[in-house]
């Protein structure tokens, strides 16, 4: 089965490709879906932790979000990482650091100890978009990349889903701290499919990634843009992951059980939007949709169901807050994807590591604001209102950037490969 290798496609009948969505793919998927369980669950386990540890709203924002200080700014180094070694190596190594550091947050006692887990999951999760963004740009052809990046994208989801459904109700019965172990080491398991499964790729390819240097990305327009429209995009889905189950349950009083199921809603719309989307968007390039339009068409839709769903999901009826929770999870299933085609597409397969490292190092600063920021403001106002205005604005500005602010979807004419063309020419 390892023969998957670089594309799985074969011709239809009418002489067009056909593609096959290789093992290994669904198992990106599946590591990204444990990712975000991981990341999650802290949050997940806030208000027990809070009662526990006897600390405020702006220290629990500091410690759930500490996970971003060292995952951010390991970003850049796992970006480099991917496009000078083997990738494949690169994500199985972070992932077995980030399972270990979900095991050991249930094991420590104490503020230090747990930020300290925290941080080292971040640390290890900083190789995860980098990973998935080269090996896609590598093995996946762009009419049917929104698929590809929808798996992705819904294993994103689904991991807060899962996380916060099965793991709320089993941190309300059992306690938070046997969960974490529990998860982080079953976790480990994924690594033996993995090796067995993962592509291969030609060590031509390896050496001609390794070329195209950070320097060359910042020079890019394109590249600024879109790290700022990632940086708005997800600060909306940051803020819901590491605040929204605290905010069912002490401003919507819910119960654990009653939070955990009202925030799976979320994130299984999230879900279900990524691959119906993924899939329309390829088959509208595949019929001969220009890429720019067709990618930056989903950028906008996507941003204003954002937006209308973060304003009802603040509403004091708890029939339009749940609603506002399904179509803000909506918008962002139809955006997700988009995120990732950006960043693969203007970079192409010679610099797809570095530049999604780079831009999702921009992009997650936004993960270091949400948890403090919101906490100081619940802290000060003692309500999410002005929380949730804010979140409205970020989707808004996000639309305008991706729309506005990228140019055309096009591959970059990176220096490297300029001079490597003619360098062909001279010698043919």
């Amino acid at each position: 089965m390892r023969g998957l290798g670089v594309r799985s496609m074969h011709e239809r009948p009418d002489g067009h490709p056909r593609w096959a969505i290789p093992i290994w793919l669904w198992l990106l998927g599946i590591s990204i879906l444990i990712n975000y369980v991981d990341r999650g669950n802290l949050a997940v386990a806030g208000p027990l932790l809070k009662d526990e540890l006897r600390i405020s709203n702006t220290e629990i924002g500091v410690l759930i979000t500490a996970f971003f200080w060292t995952y951010t700014a390991v970003l850049a180094i796992s970006g480099w990482i991917v496009d000078r070694f083997d990738v494949n190596w690169a994500l199985l190594a972070g992932f077995v650091l980030w399972s270990l550091a979900t095991a050991a947050t249930g094991l420590v006692h104490g503020f230090v100890l747990l930020l300290i887990c925290r941080m080292l999951l971040g640390s290890g999760e900083s190789v995860a978009f980098p990973s998935y963004g080269k090996i896609i740009a590598r093995n996946v052809p762009q009419e049917h990349r929104g698929v590809a990046n929808a798996m992705i994208m819904s294993g994103m989801s689904l991991g807060p889903a899962i996380g916060t459904y099965v793991c709320g109700i089993s941190m309300g019965r059992w306690g938070w701290r046997p969960v974490f172990i529990l998860v982080g080491l079953v976790s480990l398991l994924w690594v033996v499919p993995w090796m067995r499964f993962m592509p291969q790729h030609q060590v031509e390819d390896v050496r001609r990634t390794s070329s195209v240097s950070a320097l060359e990305i910042f020079r890019q327009r394109n590249f600024w843009a879109a790290s700022a429209g990632h940086f708005f995009t997800v600060y909306p889905f940051y803020f819901m992951i590491v605040w929204l189950p605290l905010y069912l349950v002490r401003e919507r009083h819910f119960s654990m059980q009653e939070m955990a199921s009202r925030a799976a809603a979320y994130y299984v719309a999230y879900a279900l939007a990524s691959p119906i989307s993924g899939w329309m968007a390829d088959k509208w390039i595949r019929v001969g949709g220009d890429v720019t339009v067709v990618r930056k068409t989903g950028m906008a839709v996507g941003h204003s169901m954002m937006i209308v769903g973060v304003v009802a999901s603040a509403s004091a009826d708890a029939r339009v807050c749940l609603a506002g929770l399904i179509v803000m999870g909506l918008g962002g299933g139809v955006v997700g994807p988009n995120v990732y085609i950006f960043a693969q597409t203007l970079a192409g397969p010679a610099g797809a590591g570095k530049w999604t490292g780079l831009q999702n190092c921009v992009g997650n600063i936004a993960g270091v604001v949400v948890g403090p920021l919101t906490g100081w403001i619940v802290d000060r106002t003692g309500h999410f209102g002005s929380a949730f205005t804010i979140c409205a604005l970020a989707a808004a500005l996000a639309g305008v950037l991706w729309v506005l602010g990228v140019g055309r979807l096009e591959q970059t004419a990176w220096v490297a490969e300029v001079e490597g063309v003619a360098v062909a020419g001279q010698a043919a």
